[in-house]
């Protein structure tokens, strides 16, 4: 069975039991700030798990994208040395939100692996909890009960509580587990003691997890039972593909095989052969894939959070292509062996393509520029520890050279290990828990409100808010609930600040980029200001308020008006940012998408995917282009649809956005289709006038531009219109002839300029023209050097000109003393001498006098150094040092 009929079987086994197929959600957690990426099947669940959210369904199956790299998750150093360490893998589950609990995920577990795959019933264990007296439990009976109904006693593990207990946190949902181990035969053992439940190596190899939620943990570590006990399983879809195709590593199975021929025919290297060189070959297969899929997901290298992650993992494939000989970029190819061996199964790496291959070329270009300075670095290191008689590779140094140059940790180890040293693995991770504690606070998710206990609440009651307004900007409701710092509460008065929730509301909620609506509530002797809307993960709209006038109390009705001028410039500016999209996308290539934006009523930026600074003339073209589609005057039209639908015909989503089954498509005539739940303006001619006001660079391979539409944009083409007549006015011509009336200013400027300069040059040389007691002959040679006062370096090069054309033949040496106390020196050696003297070695033996450098030319240099106070010293010294 192949990896994907594998995937295919176990969501149709659970299909017909009742479970609904939820599609694998992004990398990229939607809605918990305390995560990276999506680490398990359960992170898209975890609010229905925890009673926080109502689904349409109460049983749940998926094939979820996970991304464990570092922490207590995964040590980048084992991939590519183990059989089963991976940073990206599927994990296969089964949920149940309070309705089905331990026997049937038992029977589950245990039909789809003995009658679905047929997997021998005498090799399969299992593992129950074996109690926790700390914790108040004794052995997990149901769990025993359920299991001898399946098999003999002697196969039915209990182990302790770090095996076989879950919990999500130290507080709240928590219970034991049971684990499905099989056993692959004694030549997969450790030795002649291994033992199921025992040993970590592969021969009891664990295949499926079952966590039954059954208690929630209090602060003071009491457990009391849930309510609506549920399921949580996890099986690794590569680990079992392993079993079932009787292979003995992941890395053998049927997908992996795909992305290891590419890197095989690369490298000119047979996995299989060199046991080095496969762990470089496993590393960049597994590598590859990760980053192939977090680009996807909308991830990009960066210093920070996730794109600090993934600039890891591509650095390190990098490096072990070098180890491999590989050295022109290669991972894009990897990418295209990723899509060859998973895009029917993910069909939007596919879609991705360009995009993901641009990031990589970029980022490969980028390490491999440095990776031989940082190769330098790191032997430099080695050299200074050998030569200070050190056997210890500092933890700090590793850091360094890890952050600084982005190593790879394992090689950096690794090469150390080989020259005998000792490495400080303890002061490395200090370091490196400095670094998450910095990359934790520098992640957020946008759009998303922190959701605080009342509103878990209201939520977990199956609370929700209607959204009216994609057609009005007023609309009547009740209020459902008022919360306070207290919590909730019953009433406000004047002048409370409060949070309000109603039932049906025509007031956005931050999100996709889109800030949130502003206005006023109002009702029977009461007025509310509205300062902005936010929406929270489980969809209920928040109205963040001040009470004006009167006392407000649950359950009243109230009128709410939306500021209809600030949502209609704001609708502008987010209809602008779709046209754009299109147009960016058709002028540099589909590689561009969407990286973020903010849509305010003032103005509106649009990160997106791109390696170069765009030139005046693209600009220019992406101006006239968006502008002749708001002429052209297009309908927009929305449509609410299945996920399916609306990407076969080709809608683009937002990264980042958690869609769900029915989606909201936004489109533009016939060219532009986005999934998009915000406002937008009717008509594309509703936009006004469109200027671009900047384009920067957000991050390595990200782009921005700030715009401008509507009022905003002819208040900017005015303010340009006033400045251009006030300098026209200044400069005394008209607007349109204020280049040309420049152009000449400047040529005046210029040789105004030069005038000085000789004017200078002739009062310094009457100053300092030169006496017969300040030259001295050596040798016929006439040298004069003098300490001169000059305000810069430029002027004592016109005074060594001036002076060297009066005493016709010879060595001109100056000194002066700048303001900061610092000195200046220039040496000026005239032509028929240059073949005795050079100005250059002159210059850099007197700099060395006062502390400095320099050097030149034979005729003439320039240097000087911090040590003012022995200039003087330093020029009577000329005459000596020519002598010789």
């Amino acid at each position: 069975m192949k990896t994907a009929e594998l995937r295919k079987a176990f969501l149709e086994y659970f299909k017909t039991n009742q479970h609904t197929v939820v599609k694998s959600s992004s990398l990229v957690p939607h809605d918990d700030p305390t995560l990276l990426f999506t680490t398990a099947g359960m992170v898209q669940f975890k609010r229905a798990l925890l009673g926080e959210e109502k689904r349409d369904y109460v049983r749940a199956t998926s094939s979820q994208k996970c991304m464990r790299a570092g922490g207590k998750h995964n040590d980048l150093r084992n991939v590519g040395r183990t059989a089963r360490h991976h940073t990206f893998f599927e994990m296969l589950g089964n949920f149940s939100f309070g309705d089905y609990f331990k026997k049937e995920a038992i029977l589950f577990g245990w039909e789809f692996f003995t009658d679905h795959l047929q997997l021998p019933k005498d090799k399969l264990y299992a593992s129950v909890h074996e109690g926790d007296e700390e914790m108040g439990l004794g052995v997990d009976q149901e769990a025993l009960e359920e299991w001898a109904r399946y098999l003999p006693q002697e196969r039915i593990l209990t182990l302790p509580t770090s095996e076989n207990f879950w919990a999500m946190g130290d507080t709240g949902p928590c219970g034991p587990c049971s684990e499905i181990l099989i056993d692959q035969g004694e030549h997969m053992a450790c030795g002649p003691e291994c033992e199921p439940g025992v040993c970590d190596c592969d021969r009891f190899l664990e295949l499926w997890n079952l966590v039954f939620m059954q208690f929630n943990r209090k602060e003071d570590g009491t457990m009391e039972p849930l309510p609506a006990p549920s399921i949580d399983t996890g099986a690794g879809l590569e680990r079992i593909a392993a079993v079932i195709q009787k292979v003995p590593s992941n890395y053998d199975i049927d997908i992996f095989q795909d992305i290891i021929g590419v890197i095989e025919q690369i490298s000119g290297h047979s996995h299989g052969g060199d046991p080095n060189k496969d762990v470089s070959i496993k590393v960049i297969a597994d590598h590859g894939r990760a980053a192939t899929f977090l680009i996807s997901d909308g991830v990009m290298p960066s210093n920070e959070g996730r794109g600090y992650v993934l600039r890891r993992v591509i650095r390190r494939a990098v490096r072990h292509g070098r180890l491999l000989g590989i050295e022109e970029p290669f991972l894009p190819r990897v990418a295209e062996g990723v899509l060859a061996a998973m895009s029917d199964s993910y069909p939007d790496i596919a879609k991705n393509k360009s995009y993901i291959q641009m990031a990589l070329t970029n980022e490969e270009k980028s390490f491999s520029a440095t990776l031989d300075r940082g190769l330098g670095k790191l032997q430099e290191e080695v050299d200074k520890l050998t030569k200070a008689g050190s056997k210890v590779f500092p933890g700090d140094t590793i850091f360094k050279l890890y952050d600084t140059y982005g190593f790879p940790i394992d090689i950096i180890m690794d090469l150390a290990r080989d020259q005998d040293f000792e490495v400080d693995e303890e002061g490395f991770d200090h370091f490196m828990e400095e670094q998450r504690q910095r990359s934790r606070a520098s992640f957020k998710i946008s759009g998303v409100m922190e959701t605080s206990e009342a509103l878990q609440q209201l939520a977990a009651q199956g609370v929700t808010t209607t959204f009216s307004g994609h057609d009005r900007t007023e609309d009547q409701s009740v209020i459902l609930a008022l919360l306070t710092e207290d919590g909730a509460v019953n009433e406000v008065s004047e002048g409370q600040r409060v949070e309000v929730v109603c039932e049906r509301t025509p007031f956005y909620g931050e999100a996709g980029g889109q800030v949130g609506d502003t206005g006023r509530m109002s009702g029977m002797g009461f007025t509310l200001e509205v300062e902005t809307t936010q929406r929270t993960p489980g969809d209920v709209l928040v109205h963040v308020c001040e009470v004006l006038q009167g006392t407000v109390k649950v359950g009243e009705e109230v009128t709410l008006a939306v500021d209809g001028e600030k949502r209609k410039a704001t609708e502008r500016n987010h209809t602008a940012t779709h046209i754009l999209h299109y147009v960016l996308r058709s002028v540099l290539g589909d590689h561009v998408k969407q990286q973020g934006s903010y849509v305010g009523p003032e103005y509106f930026r649009f990160d997106f995917s791109h390696g170069e600074a765009l030139s005046s003339e693209q600009l220019a073209r992406i101006e006239k282009l968006v502008t002749q589609r708001i002429i052209e005057n297009e309908d927009l039209t929305a449509q609410i649809t299945d996920i399916e639908t609306a990407t076969a015909e080709g809608a683009m989503a937002l990264f980042g956005e958690k869609y769900g089954d029915q989606v909201r498509m936004v489109a533009i005539g016939d060219y532009s289709k986005e999934l998009c739940g915000g406002t937008h303006s009717h008509h594309t001619g509703d936009i006004g006038p469109f200027k671009i006001t900047s384009e920067s660079s957000v991050a390595a391979g990200i782009r921005r531009i700030e715009a401008l539409t509507g009022t905003g944009a002819l208040e900017y083409f005015q303010n340009q219109e006033k400045t251009l007549k006030e300098t026209a006015a200044l400069l005394k011509t008209a607007p349109h002839a204020l280049a040309d009336r420049i152009n000449k200013l400047l040529l005046q400027q210029k040789e105004l300029e030069k005038e000085v300069d000789r004017v200078k040059a002739q009062a310094m040389s009457r100053q300092f023209g030169p006496s017969s007691q300040d030259i001295r002959e050596i040798d016929g040679v006439k040298v004069l050097s003098q300490q001169v006062t000059a305000a810069s370096p430029k002027d004592l090069r016109v005074m060594v000109d001036n002076l060297r054309d009066q005493i016709k033949s010879g060595v001109v040496v100056l000194g002066a003393e700048a303001e900061d106390g610092k000195a200046m020196l220039i040496c000026g050696v005239t032509d028929d001498l240059t073949d005795r003297f050079h100005a250059g070695e002159i210059i850099k033996q007197l700099s060395a006098k006062v502390g400095g450098k320099g050097g030149g030319r034979h005729d003439m240099a320039q240097g000087g150094g911090p040590d003012g106070e022995r200039l003087q010293k330093a020029l009577g010294s000329v005459f000596k040092m020519l002598e010789k």
